[in-house]
């Protein structure tokens, strides 16, 4: 009988001590030198609302000019033409003009009109433009830069910096997004991660476990696109401390209750039996 008491109250503080282990170890498939491959990274293509820069620079900035737009300085605001040896300092001005690719996919081009120029990579909108500029016969030798300016994703739930983040670069992975987000809290899921995609008509989910590299890498949301949003669930921890009632079952205050309840009553009856032996 005494054994038993006590086998019940240490069951009781072991219930309420131990949650859900948490995982929280990436990679956890991987065993020393691993080589992994992603498969190939599906590219990024312009969409209607995109916006892009656009810079063109050639030996003679005079001519270059006029397919440039203009870019405001952050310190005093004014309007300044982009040519070849401004353009490095000017592509980090937060106020440089861009074009927004309009419903049909086209950006209206300085002198050149319309281009279209959705469901292209940055590279190949770099040659589509280049082409324009040497049909036009008014530039011979032109080098033409394209950045990307709104493009971003999302990422909320259990991350410690949840928000909108901007892509910068090809090749942007949900490891990228994730380290922009400052990591996952310990209360994420790392075995259950959400990322919808939408394609223009209708939206996709994936679920990624960051635990299992090789199926990480395998997946086709390893790479993130724009307008991704990503989603980190929380753990049954999170859960239960989540929870509206604190007397609910689940809480962790009902367990700790429960084991110093069970702790003194168990004691009491040991305190009596030793008392009648």
């Amino acid at each position: 009988m005494k054994r038993t008491l006590i086998l019940l109250a240490v069951l009781a503080a072991t219930l309420a001590s131990c949650g859900t282990p948490k995982e929280i170890v990436y990679f956890q498939d991987i065993k020393g030198e691993t080589t992994l491959r992603a498969d190939k990274a599906e590219p990024i293509r312009l969409k209607p609302t995109d916006q892009i820069s656009v810079i063109v620079n050639s030996r003679d900035p005079q001519v270059t000019a006029m397919f440039n737009l203009p870019y405001y300085t952050k310190s005093i605001g004014s309007s300044q033409s982009l040519t070849a040896g401004s353009a490095l300092m000017s592509s980090t001005q937060t106020g440089m003009s861009g074009y927004t690719v309009d419903s049909d996919g086209y950006i209206d081009f300085p002198v050149l009109g319309k281009i279209l120029v959705a469901g292209l990579t940055r590279e190949e909108a770099e040659e589509t433009i280049k082409e324009e500029l040497l049909d036009s016969r008014q530039i011979k030798d032109p080098v033409v830069i394209i950045e990307f300016m709104n493009l971003g994703f999302s990422i909320l739930g259990e991350v410690n910096k949840p928000g909108r983040y901007k892509i910068d670069r090809d090749r942007f992975t949900v490891l990228d997004a994730i380290g922009l987000a400052g990591d996952l809290t310990i209360n994420g899921r790392r075995d259950n991660v959400l990322l919808v995609r939408h394609d223009g008509t209708k939206d996709h989910t994936y679920t990624l476990n960051l635990m299992d590299a090789r199926k990480l890498y395998a997946s086709p949301a390893f790479y993130i696109q724009q307008g991704d949003v990503i989603y980190v669930t929380p753990n049954d921890k999170r859960i239960r401390e989540s929870t509206v009632n604190a007397n609910n079952v689940r809480s962790t205050s009902f367990w700790i209750s429960l084991t110093s309840l069970l702790t003194s009553v168990g004691l009491f009856v040991l305190n009596l039996m030793t008392m009648k032996m």
